[in-house]
């Protein structure tokens, strides 16, 4: 009996209001990270084992080692999809950013009126589904004579252009795509950042004597930098990722002049039953993107000084 009173006096101890409350927190908690483990951090973990594994997706997994990374390594289509995903980051990712930062700075300025309309609309792209994005921009870039950027070609007395097969056509459209769609995101995150700036710096600057160029130069900038490096970051990030533009603008064909390493993955898992190589790709994808994002870090954090 008196073994059964110490027992429940020392569960009760136990339990005490402190380690209730706590109890409790972590339950409020729990469902992001039950949610993450889930669908986060078994798939990466599931896709790390299966780049060493044989698998179709129904049949038993086979252990093969490094052959998957040997294949990828070796195939010609990999290394055009990473060359067609870096051409696109040049062409559709880089002018985003630098045309980001004049909007901006022209949204902040005291010349341009209706503001709020003009912030309103350049981020609507944002907001917009890709799919019907990319059909709009898959009519404009039609390859036919009566296609928008045909008929715009004409007037300079070019001829046609075959957008959805020739080598940098297929790269030209997707990267307009990609540029219209992101570049009133990095204004809008840009705008944030200029109105953060203290007014007292450009006043400062203005009985200084200083010209427009010399305020952004000394002032804007280097305030900016911050700002730069998360947009550097994320935008490397996504254009490496590009998957829905190109899937949606050559369709299934896989064309080799618009394929991007995300598609390529998709293909071999998808359309080839291929997981091993495909989380094989994915593995590769990870360690190409800690290596430029460390790399485009590298060069912003010395922007400015």
């Amino acid at each position: 009996m008196e073994q059964v009173k110490a027992q429940s006096q020392k569960r009760r101890k136990f339990w005490n209001e402190e380690r209730k409350e706590a109890f409790s927190g972590y339950l409020y908690i729990s469902p992001f990270f039950i949610l993450f483990a889930v669908f986060g951090l078994f798939p990466i973990l599931f896709s790390f084992y299966l780049g060493f594994h044989k698998w179709n997706g129904l049949g038993e997994m086979e252990y093969v080692g490094l052959q998957n990374f040997k294949w990828i390594l070796t195939d010609p289509i990999f290394w055009k999809s990473l060359s067609n995903t870096l051409i696109m980051w040049v062409l559709g990712t880089l002018p985003q950013i630098l045309v980001g930062i004049v909007l901006a700075y022209a949204l902040n300025s005291a010349i341009i009126k209706m503001k709020g309309l003009f912030r309103v609309s350049i981020f609507m792209p944002y907001v917009t589904s890709t799919v019907a994005v990319a059909i709009v921009f898959g009519v404009m870039f039609n390859s036919q004579e009566f296609g928008l950027m045909n008929v715009i070609l004409g007037w300079f007395g070019m001829d046609p252009m075959s957008w959805s097969t020739s080598e940098w056509g297929v790269k030209v459209a997707i990267s307009a795509m990609v540029f219209w769609r992101w570049v009133g995101y990095n204004t809008i995150i840009y705008l944030a950042g200029l109105q953060g700036i203290p007014k007292e710096l450009y006043e400062a600057s203005v009985i200084d004597g200083a010209s427009v160029r010399q305020k952004i130069q000394f002032i804007t900038i280097p305030m900016l930098r911050p700002i730069i490096i998360l947009t550097v970051f994320t935008s490397t990030i996504g254009a490496l990722q590009l998957f829905t533009e190109p899937l949606i603008y050559i369709g299934r064909s896989y064309r080799e002049e618009g394929i991007t390493v995300v598609l390529y993955l998709y293909r071999e898992a998808f359309a080839n039953l291929a997981f091993g190589p495909a989380s094989a790709t994915a593995i590769i994808l990870f360690i190409i993107i800690i290596v430029l994002s460390s790399i485009n870090v590298f060069i912003t954090n010395r922007i400015g000084r």
